[in-house]
């Protein structure tokens, strides 16, 4: 009898449970940018996990990021590969990201393309004793490229 109990669970193991395949099993933390919405539930997850394979995939080919340089008193712009190379030296070198996306302060969006102005709220732990908060807005340009939603212009409208 033992043999045979052995025989039949000896190939399962407890701490291994069987991957759930049913519909409700699918809650994914990452989203398929099929809505404006996935952009930003992207991002954060991007953020808490600094994950810069999946923060590459809210961008598009022609991605624009602009801020404000208030020291020199003009805007500064980039696009998508030092995007890239900017936020994979801060995901490297900080700690811990926090990232709240806020409410809409504007919003046009149509079927292919959209504008949207969000505030946020970012706190960014470089170690315990050094943590920088920034508030702001991002006003950003969408397109809807093969059924997914991507960024393709970013206006910083942030108070860092």
């Amino acid at each position: 009898m033992i043999c045979l109990c052995t025989i039949l669970i000896g190939c399962q193991n407890p701490f291994a449970p069987k991957l759930d395949y049913t519909e409700t099993g699918n809650d994914s933390p990452i989203s398929d940018q099929s809505t404006v919405d996935g952009i930003f539930i992207n991002m954060r997850y991007a953020y808490t996990f600094k994950d810069t394979s999946i923060y590459g995939q809210i961008l598009s080919d022609d991605f624009i990021f602009t801020y404000r340089n208030y020291d020199l008193g003009f805007d500064v712009s980039w696009g998508r590969e030092e995007e890239m190379k900017v936020t994979y030296g801060l995901f490297n070198n900080c700690e811990r990201l926090d990232l709240t996306w806020n409410q809409d302060i504007l919003s046009t969006i149509d079927s292919l393309s959209g504008s949207i102005v969000k505030s946020f709220n970012l706190t960014i732990t470089f170690n315990p004793s050094d943590v920088i908060v920034v508030d702001g807005r991002v006003n950003l340009n969408l397109d809807k490229k093969s059924g997914k939603w991507k960024i393709n212009r970013w206006i910083d409208e942030s108070n860092f």
